[in-house]
């Protein structure tokens, strides 16, 4: 009979010393209160860092065995069989995290997964980003928002989730690396791909449906429902070359972008219901500034090689409404998100290494459904869209066309002022100065002009003149919820339909989009063993 015993153990180390296992087991022997020989193996189970004074440390979880060594590391084989045809058919509409996660998720239970995409392929859909960024023309059904992985694909593939859940969040991280994604995203904090690596992970996991009888079909743009004899029960979709797709049931997960598809629902008399969400701007730091506040540097110094770009998480409320940043993008790059060339929509990205000389960030405040009333007599349900589509089209104006976007200096933001030259930028179509504090709302100005003063403060040096704020961000989540039973998943009156993710206002990343697909599977096809 073995002596062997496993423990969990917490240690924080030097920065300078992260890398050196010695220490590990020193530290490990510490907390456990044994002689050091007794250790037999240790294990990196996670790892974060603590910035919080002049010299930094790593935090990390160990597996720590005494007298032996550590069982095996459980590795994650997904079991996903080969679907036969006759398999009951689940039509799936939208390719991004939920889409391809609930078809994942329904091999797996032994259907067959009919995946339907609007846009192209990843590596195709790369070619067509192209004239967005350098001739500033949308490719409206092939861009950052639509197709292959969708949003996220192009976006950052950051992983970060409040979903409390880890058994299914680790499922999800453990099938990207199983598809190529770097096994440090299963160790890391706050995990992120990059969208140089993430297109070849979605590639993959397309194989793997088609590998196992599924079926993709891209350029597919759904255009209407097929319903049966009493239309009290969804049957199938028609998409845009006069196709028709039947299942047993249709899952939705469209995301936050598809706009017409929101009013092909409004004609099919499917109810829809307004949500909250936020629009604000993206502002742009030098990546060095971030570093120096956020690592407690002297200003011009550079980051110890074996740091990260720095980030930042910042939240307050004013005047009743929150103002946050949102999809910090450190060591990154601010690119154009419309969906159509009469708007402008910026977004953030950044590669797996994060090393451009820039930081970005979104900065917004929560628009509730009352903000939007001057648009709901009109627009109803879509009053949010509508609101959304005017900012956009007011910065494409405003930017001078072709997705220049209107940019204006932080403290000339503040002051009220017009910025007469910009810093620069990594924005590829170009700025054009702009006074964003008359082009936005004046209730989204006002908060974000204090929510600015309140962050200049937690992080001194935040507030300066060589940041940049670019409008508009937009497209941080859907402004519509598409109801469901919560039990069931299933919509409230339509039955057959399951909306889904973040276009259906259930999701807000890639991670719990993909968690809400694995559950709108499960809830068609069973939760199996």
């Amino acid at each position: 009979m073995s002596d062997t015993t496993c423990h969990t153990v917490a240690i924080t180390i030097p920065l300078e010393d992260s890398e050196n296992e010695s220490l590990w087991r020193a530290e490990a022997a510490k907390k456990l209160g044994v002689d050091e020989s007794r250790i037999g193996e240790v294990r990196l189970q996670k790892r974060s860092i603590d910035a919080r004074r002049a010299d930094i440390r790593i935090q990390m979880r160990l597996d720590v065995s005494l007298d032996g060594a550590l069982p095996a590391a459980e590795v994650y084989v997904p079991d996903y069989p080969s679907v036969p045809g006759t398999a009951k058919r689940i039509v799936i509409v939208g390719m991004g995290p939920a889409g391809m996660f609930a078809a994942l998720r329904a091999i797996e239970l032994g259907w067959k997964p009919i995946l339907l995409e609007r846009g192209k392929d990843a590596i195709a859909r790369r070619f067509d980003l192209a004239p967005i960024l350098r001739e500033g023309r949308i490719i409206e059904e092939s861009n950052y928002c639509f197709g292959e992985g969708g949003a996220g694909t192009y976006s950052d593939g950051k992983l970060y989730t409040r979903a409390k859940k880890r058994g299914p969040v680790r499922k999800v991280y453990e099938t990207f690396v199983e598809h190529g994604a770097p096994v440090e995203i299963l160790i890391d904090a706050h995990p992120h791909i990059g969208s140089n690596l993430l297109p070849n992970v979605v590639r993959a996991m397309r194989e793997t449906i088609l590998k196992c009888g599924g079926e993709v079909h891209f350029e597919t743009r759904v255009e209407g429902l097929i319903r049966d004899s009493d239309g009290g029960r969804l049957r199938g979709v028609v998409t845009n070359n006069g196709s028709e797709f039947l299942g047993e049931a249709v899952i939705l997960a469209t995301g936050h972008s598809a706009r017409d598809v929101y009013r092909m629902l409004v004609r099919e008399d499917v109810a829809l219901e307004q949500k909250p969400f936020a629009v604000g701007v993206r502002i742009e730091h030098p990546q060095l500034l971030i570093d120096s506040i956020q690592y407690s540097y002297k200003r011009g110094v550079e980051r110890h090689a074996m740091l990260p770009a720095a980030s930042y998480n910042l939240a307050t409320k004013i005047d009743d409404r929150g103002v946050h940043s949102f999809c910090m993008c450190p060591g990154g790059f601010i690119v154009p998100a419309a969906t159509e060339n009469d708007e402008v929509v910026v977004n953030g990205m950044s590669l797996a290494r994060r090393d451009s000389p820039f930081a970005n960030s979104g900065m917004v405040v929560t628009v509730e459904p009352e903000d939007t009333a001057e648009f709901q007599a009109e627009h109803g349900a879509l009053a949010g869209v509508a609101f959304q589509k005017r900012l956009e089209m007011i910065a494409s104006e405003a930017g001078g066309g072709k997705q220049k976007a209107p940019s204006q200096r932080m403290r000339d933001f503040l002051k009220e002022r017009d910025s007469r030259s910009l810093p620069d930028t990594s924005y590829v179509p170009g700025l054009t100065p702009a006074p964003l504090h008359e082009l936005l709302p004046k209730g989204i100005a006002e908060r974000i002009q204090g929510g600015l003063r309140v962050f200049g403060k937690s992080m001194n040096g935040y507030v300066t003149q060589d940041a940049n704020l670019v409008g508009f961000e937009t497209r941080t989540s859907s402004p519509i919820r598409i109801p469901r039973n919560p039990d069931t998943l299933e919509h409230v009156d339509l039955k057959g339909l399951y909306p889904c993710g973040e276009g259906a206002g259930y999701a807000g990343g890639i991670v719990s989009a993909a968690l809400d697909g694995m559950r709108c599977a499960e809830a068609i096809c069973g939760e199996g063993e």
